[in-house]
């Protein structure tokens, strides 16, 4: 069995992290940090300020000070676990970093956010190597919705990680009056377990907007036993499901011939584990077709749920996955 982390990349780009000011961005942008994947190298590749990298690098400081960069985390959550990532830097990485977190509103200007004298230390100055992905774990604490890195005293970092568990603004969310995806990662969702992740990984599923192409899925390897792949999923928001969308899109060779949905609620069962639960059948076995957004509804409306088990069969590639419903009190 493969087991996904169920904390995000709350600043990831692709769920609406922004790399919103930094005070030099002399030899790479700062929107490099936010992006997929670790960062690339190009031996032969140069811009007309240097040696062009995949990352945020600032110039050769020769005044005392260090350098910044503010984020504005995709989804506001607890933080976890931060990764500063200097892949490909390796004379140019910074010495140390410390990494300073706060709450603030969603327009605050770049200005207020700098200046602000709100801002926790949740990592200290701490040393950095180069060509590493260096992990710095943090203390459970406040809900937080912007980071500030900090390098001393100036170089080169190709990508900024903050793990952590999502906590979205429910108010805001049902104040907009449109349909609730209960299991989207924005809103919180993420994928605890699964049978395999051998091409893609499950997160994929939950992310916002459509897929770009086939690795923007969670796609399994061919099976060659009587088994199916599966994957459990726990919803960011206890509710009551009332469609379920299922999306082939980009899979047109590799797509599971069906798939069914059981789903449980652990919400007033203290301790209670996945294995022990008593799943139920939210959706029973249903074909699907290749490159098609498939739209189902429950057989009857269901009790509200925390989980639910997407299984395919036999094995396959899907692209999104999402849960429409009414959220309920936890």
């Amino acid at each position: 069995m493969s087991a996904s982390s169920p904390l995000l990349d709350l600043a990831a780009e692709r769920l609406g992290g922004q790399a919103l000011v930094a005070n030099d961005e002399f030899f790479g942008a700062k929107e490099n940090l936010l992006k997929p994947g670790r960062g690339i190298f190009v031996e032969d590749k140069f811009t007309d300020r240097g040696k062009w990298m995949d990352g945020w690098e600032t110039r050769r400081r020769r005044e005392p000070g260090f350098d910044w960069c503010i984020i504005c985390l995709g989804v506001p959550g607890v933080i976890r676990e931060i990764v500063v990532d200097t892949n490909h830097f390796r004379g140019n990485y910074p010495s140390s970093c410390s990494i300073d977190a706060g709450t603030f509103p969603e327009r605050a200007s770049q200005e207020a956010l700098h200046e602000s004298d709100a801002w926790a230390e949740i990592v200290p100055p701490s040393p950095l190597q180069g060509h590493t992905e260096n992990r710095f774990p943090v203390a459970a604490g406040h809900r937080w919705s912007h980071v500030r890195l900090n390098i001393y005293p100036d170089g080169g970092v190709a990508r900024l990680r903050v793990f952590g568990d999502a906590r979205p603004d429910w108010d805001r969310i049902l104040a907009a009056g449109t349909p609730v995806d209960l299991v989207a990662a924005v809103h919180g969702g993420t994928p605890l377990s699964c049978s395999d992740e051998f091409f893609s990984e499950p997160l994929n599923l939950l992310m916002p907007g459509p897929a770009a192409n086939m690795g923007d899925g969670w796609e399994t390897r061919r099976r060659r036993d009587a088994g199916h792949d599966w994957v459990v999923l726990r919803l960011g928001r206890r509710g009551i499901v009332e469609e379920i969308l299922v999306d082939t899109t980009h899979f047109k060779g590799n797509y599971p011939a069906q798939c069914s949905v059981d789903a449980c609620d652990l919400s007033a069962t203290e301790g209670e584990s996945l294995e022990q639960a008593d799943w139920l059948p939210l959706l029973p076995p249903s074909p699907l077709q290749g490159h098609t957004q498939h739209r189902f509804q429950p057989p009857e409306i269901p009790t509200p749920v925390t989980h639910v088990r997407l299984n395919i069969y036999p094995d396959g590639g899907v692209s999104r996955f999402r849960l429409y419903g009414r959220p309920q009190d936890r």
